[in-house]
């Protein structure tokens, strides 16, 4: 039956009016029933009272149920779909490097002041004396063609897949075109990822960051590499290792009070990025010498014993790249033996963001199993590679059972590895019930915040609105706050004992459950997700 059929009788056109979006006009109308004459006049009572009986269907069914029936009703119209998601509780965003989320346009208005000057040979930024007068970045800007030039080349912004250069390449190669910029400016940055996390209705970010620079690899690199993990460490301890940490948090310090300036946080003013709760990942530079990656990860399992901003360590980097390949069993091994030192501090980690066309068979077989087996990761980042792992079938079978999190980033998959839609190993990973969270890896290369990994997850791995709002608590459920978690488990079913679900957007924790939430900050945080889910969804 097509729909002209639909119209021949009052019968036909009430059931294409409920197999359409334009089920709930009929509900409306039915409510008048002058106005529902005017809209069917042929309709027969027995149709109608039909149609009242499902309204009172409708009223009963929980706004859970309401916002997946409307959610079912426009996923397939881009514009509305992309309003519903922007307007959606996301939770937080647990896969996100500060060097890569500022978008260009910002990176080029950040250092307009800096005096930089642009090699206009491979669109890239530095100090340099001798630098033309025409290329420095405040006068060159003025050129339009080459101002689009930068944004395109420090992004993914009309790259085009059939020139030389591979969309893994572009992506990699962009940092290093603007990194200065972003190590000048990481207040700046700060205030712009939070601001956009605020206007996508994200609670919380957890930020891969390196506040030392180089310092802790350039130590490790003065002192050599020692084989004997234990000996390396004593070494580093006693060479003013201390100062490191100490610049670690005075580097936070300062990119935290320039982004509370920006944001007048504190103020009547404030703008809404400072309601953003923010911690840190400390990210490990894998593309060095085993001296400086070691020196680095004692960096960040320190300092994350010192400074509660900072949560947990990653690596990052390349995983295909020549050192990374080379030295990822020791890699995970230097993690290992950290993590027995320093068995508070959390671990997630890159692991699998591979395709064949990037490594040699074998080298797809082995970082999924050793991030987790090895180096105990609570979390792995992309782990696109897992159908090549030996024995991938168990493997997947123990994340699911130890809870080890995949931090899936849709957009950067699509971008560097050509990874998408069934092609991409998200439906296997929720099939299996790994948890899964949807996160943005660098969003301002990639041109494409959180609200738009939510639409990808719609338009390409066609998951539901009760999955992607599962995928949204697991993003708390999950992250390395500190304190309890607000559900007994992962499947959201049954809150700690002093708390119970919230049934509607104007109920209040009992004075236990206020208790529980102002002893554990995730627990808190968990709270205001459920309190945004009952606004949101009493809408439908």
């Amino acid at each position: 039956m097509d729909k002209s059929d639909c119209a021949v009788t009052p019968g036909y056109f009430f059931c294409f009016f409920l197999q359409t979006n334009l089920f709930d006009q009929m509900i409306l109308s039915c409510k008048n029933r002058k106005h529902f004459n005017q809209i069917v006049p042929n309709m027969s009572k027995f149709l109608c009272l039909c149609c009242l009986l499902l309204i009172q269907i409708h009223a009963y069914a929980s706004p859970e149920e309401n916002t997946q029936a409307y959610f079912d009703s426009i996923k397939t119209t881009p514009s509305i779909l992309r309003k519903f998601l922007t307007n959606m509780p996301k939770g937080g965003d647990l896969h996100m490097h500060q060097s890569g989320s500022s978008f260009a346009e910002n990176l080029i208005h950040y250092a307009e002041m800096d005096s930089l000057c642009i090699d206009t040979n491979n669109l890239s930024v530095s100090i340099n004396p001798s630098c033309n007068a025409e290329d420095y970045l405040v006068t060159a800007i003025l050129n339009k063609k080459l101002y689009h030039s930068l944004i395109d080349a420090w992004s993914m912004c009309h790259f085009d897949t059939m020139k030389n250069e591979s969309g893994h390449d572009h992506f990699f190669n962009a940092f290093g075109k603007f990194s200065l910029i972003t190590k000048m400016h990481g207040g700046e940055i700060l205030a712009e990822m939070t601001e956009r996390a605020a206007v996508q209705n994200e609670l919380y970010l957890e930020i891969m960051t390196t506040p030392d620079g180089n310092e802790a690899s350039e130590l490790g690199k003065r002192l050599g590499w020692d084989a004997n993990l234990e000996s390396l460490r004593n070494q580093l301890l006693s060479a003013n290792f201390d100062q490191v940490v100490t610049h670690i948090s005075h580097n936070l310090d300062k990119d935290e009070a320039k982004k509370n300036a920006l944001q007048h946080c504190g103020t009547d003013n404030e703008q809404a990025g400072c309601q953003i709760t923010v911690r840190y990942l400390y990210q490990v530079r894998r593309e060095q010498p085993p001296e400086m990656v070691f020196a680095q990860l004692l960096a960040g399992f320190e300092s994350a014993s010192q400074d509660s901003r900072i949560v947990g360590i990653n690596l990052v980097q390349t995983e295909d790249g020549t050192i990374a390949m080379r030295d990822y069993r020791l890699h995970m091994q230097m993690v290992a033996f950290l993590h027995q030192l320093y068995p508070d501090v959390h671990i997630s980690l890159h692991a699998g963001e591979l395709n064949p066309q990037l490594v040699a068979p074998e080298g797809l077989t082995f970082h999924i199993y050793e991030a987790v087996e090895t180096a105990s990761a609570e979390r792995i980042g992309h782990g696109v590679d897992i159908e090549y792992e030996h024995h991938a079938s168990e493997l997947i079978n123990k994340m699911a059972q130890k809870e080890v999190m995949v931090e899936v980033n849709l957009s950067s998959n699509d971008y560097i590895l050509g990874i998408k839609g069934s092609d991409h190993p998200l439906a296997s990973y929720l099939k299996h019930g790994v948890p899964v969270a949807l996160s943005t890896d660098d969003e301002g290369i990639s041109r494409e915040p959180l609200t738009r990994q939510f639409e990808r997850a719609v338009e390409e791995q066609k998951l539901s609105y009760l999955t992607l709002k599962k995928l949204a608590r697991n993003s708390l459920y999950f992250a390395f706050l500190p304190g309890e978690n607000l559900w007994q488990n992962s499947q959201y079913k049954t809150m700690n004992d002093a708390c119970t679900p919230i049934e509607s957007d104007a109920e209040q924790p009992t004075p236990a459950c206020q208790n529980f939430l102002n002893a554990n900050p995730k627990a808190k945080l968990q709270w205001t997700l459920e309190e945004q889910f009952a606004k949101f969804e009493s809408q439908y």
